[in-house]
């Protein structure tokens, strides 16, 4: 058995340089930015939800349904 991949995410300059647009488009504000972003993360996770619900279970074999902390999750 195969260890999943390691996902490689953005680089910290390139976080840094988004957090920076983020405070720009809230006008230098980082609270502002920081509530932006809540509002939108909680958006992106109930499109995830709308998702999920529009696959059909024997697609997924089931792998909504498992403990996130799972292991063996991506086997």
């Amino acid at each position: 058995m195969t260890a999943a991949p390691e996902p490689s995410g953005p680089s910290p300059d390139d976080l840094d340089a988004a957090a920076d647009q983020a405070i720009a488009a809230c006008g230098g504000d980082a609270r502002e930015a920081v509530k932006a972003l809540i509002v939108a993360n909680g958006f992106l996770e109930a499109q995830v939800e709308e998702l999920r619900a529009s696959v059909s279970a024997g697609y997924s074999r089931g792998r909504f349904d498992l403990p996130r902390d799972r292991k063996d999750w991506y086997d």
